[in-house]
């Protein structure tokens, strides 16, 4: 697919939060980027027309851990943030989903790599500018929502 970037007006991608258990580790999903920029980040990508928003973070998962996903709270998303210097390439509006994955974890499409993160991972991450994005500031809003954090 053809990414068409628009610079009068945002452009719309989905990110999503997946919990996850491997053996007995439990934690969330990331990504190791492929492409500019680099880093860490949570798996999602490009809102696709014909997707609802719910069904595009599905695809996104699927492309990019190999996870089935069910979605937490459908229709009512984590956070949408719209900062117009969030990501560097556009001014990306993105709606974040909270979701558990299922199946065999392993890397696919734009993903370099893919791994499970155990929170006190995910908290020894943090201010160490690892990620992609404002990757990190959704990931602290998730530890906290789920009391990991402070």
């Amino acid at each position: 697919m053809t990414i068409i970037y628009r610079p009068d007006m945002p452009s719309l991608s989905t990110d999503i939060i997946i919990e996850y258990q491997q053996q007995e580790k439990e934690g969330i999903v990331l990504i190791k980027r492929k492409y500019h920029p680099a880093g860490l980040a949570l798996p999602g990508g490009h809102a696709e027309k014909g997707f609802s928003l719910d069904d595009n973070a599905r695809k996104e998962a699927k492309e990019e851990t190999n996870l089935e996903i069910i979605i937490e709270n459908v229709g009512r998303p984590f956070r949408v943030l719209s900062h117009p210097l969030r990501d560097p390439r556009t001014h990306m509006v993105t709606v974040v989903y909270l979701a558990r994955g299922y199946g065999e974890l392993k890397a696919g499409s734009d993903a370099k790599d893919v791994g499970l993160y155990a929170y006190p991972e995910l908290l020894d991450l943090l201010g160490k500018n690892k990620f992609a994005f404002d990757h990190e500031n959704i990931i602290r809003d998730y530890l906290k929502y789920r009391g990991f954090l402070g």
